[in-house]
């Protein structure tokens, strides 16, 4: 059974909007960024995101303690904002990588159960 085209790609995006916020600490767990590295991070990884996105996430992130910001002149145009994650937030990082882990292993045992179910019967 295929999924029609616009079906799959909603749930598609949603799902990867359900992962953006532990792909956005796991982006400057490494480093510091500016939103459009984020982005750049992101869409490296084939994880196609907008600023319209990214903003309010970096905001919810930030009210919620997990990331703070700095501002620094830039060579090219206006100061930018640069993203760090805290201490917290490297606490629900590891929170959430073990949650993956879990969440991968789970979807694994499911697939590979459904893969045992579709052998045919011999009769």
């Amino acid at each position: 059974m295929t999924m029609q085209p616009n079906i799959s790609d909603n749930i598609k995006a949603q799902m990867r909007k359900g992962i953006l916020e532990y792909c956005i600490l796991s982006i400057l767990s490494v480093k510091d960024a500016y939103a459009s590295e984020i982005i750049s991070e992101l869409k490296q990884s084939k994880m196609i995101v907008v600023e319209g996105t990214l903003y309010p996430l970096l905001t919810r992130q930030k009210n919620g303690g997990l990331l703070e910001y700095r501002w620094e002149e830039s060579p090219q145009g206006p100061p930018r904002k640069y993203y760090r994650i805290t201490p917290h937030g490297r606490e629900i990082l590891a929170q959430l990588d073990a949650a993956w882990n879990e969440l991968v292993e789970q979807i694994r045992n499911i697939r590979l159960a459904a893969a045992e179910q579709e052998t045919p019967n011999e009769q």
